[in-house]
C-alpha cells in the first residue's frame, strides 16, 4: 500500500470513512489503515475467508433488495457513532473499474451529520508493475468473488494507492447531501475524475460492495 493526504488521527471520537469503490480488496485495505465498521451487502458473509473477516470485523451488513433496510443500517450506524467507533462505507453503491466515479448515495451520510462525526474522504485506485490502472482488481460486471479472487492471485504485484481528502468537519448547516457532494468532489479531485455530483438526488439504499 501507498497511502498520503491528510490522514486521520487515532481517537475516539467518531468518524467516517467514505470511499470510491473498485474491489472487495478495498474494505481490508482500509482496514489495514484504520479500524472501522464497515457497511457491506449481505451477501459477503457467504464469502470464503473474507466473509469470515468481514463479519468479525463488526461489519454491518445490509440487505440491498430491501429498500427500507437503510432505516435499520442508520440506527445501526447511529450507535456505532455514538460508542466513538468508526464506520466506512463506500457511498456509490457499486463497484466501477476506477475511471469513474458514480454519484454518491446520500442516505447513510445522515449519521454522520446527526453525530457531528468527522467525514474522512478517501481515494482508492490500485497499479499494475508497470504503472497502469491495474483492472484486474476491479469486481464488476457478472464476475464471482471466487473468480475475482483467483484473478487477483494471478497478477504479478498490485499496489493500492490510498489518498485521504481534507476531511469534512461538521458544522451549522451543512446537511446529508452537502455532506454527500463535499466528499465526492475531494474525491473526484484526488482521482483526477470530473464529479458528476447532481444535486437533489434521490436518497437509494446504498450497498457497500459489488
Amino acid at each position: 500500500m501507498r497511502v498520503s493526504g491528510a490522514m486521520p488521527e487515532t481517537h475516539d471520537a467518531p468518524a467516517m470513512l467514505a470511499a470510491n469503490h473498485v474491489s472487495w480488496l478495498d474494505i481490508f485495505v482500509l482496514l489495514g489503515i484504520r479500524p472501522a465498521r464497515f457497511i457491506a451487502k449481505s451477501e459477503i458473509r457467504d464469502w470464503p475467508i473474507a466473509g469470515w473477516i468481514a463479519e468479525r470485523a463488526g461489519t454491518i451488513f445490509i440487505r440491498r433488495e430491501r429498500r427500507h433496510d437503510t432505516a435499520r443500517i442508520n440506527d445501526r450506524v447511529h450507535e456505532a457513532l455514538a460508542q466513538g467507533d468508526w464506520v466506512g462505507l463506500f457511498p456509490e453503491g457499486t463497484t466501477t473499474e476506477g475511471d469513474e466515479i458514480l454519484p454518491f448515495h446520500t442516505s447513510l451520510f445522515e449519521p454522520a451529520v446527526a453525530n457531528a462525526a468527522t467525514i474522512h474522504p478517501v481515494a482508492i485506485s490500485y497499479v499494475a508493475p508497470d504503472g497502469s490502472r491495474s483492472r484486474a482488481v476491479a469486481y464488476i460486471g457478472e464476475m464471482t468473488f471466487m473468480q475475482s479472487m483467483a484473478l487477483v492471485i494471478r497478477q504479478r504485484g498490485i499496489v493500492a494507492q490510498v489518498t485521504f481528502a481534507e476531511p469534512i468537519e461538521m458544522r451549522p448547516g451543512l446537511d446529508r447531501r452537502e455532506a454527500a457532494r463535499l466528499a465526492h468532489e475531494r474525491i473526484a479531485s484526488l482521482l483526477r475524475l470530473s464529479s458528476r455530483m447532481p444535486p437533489g438526488r434521490k436518497p437509494d439504499p446504498p450497498g457497500a460492495s459489488q
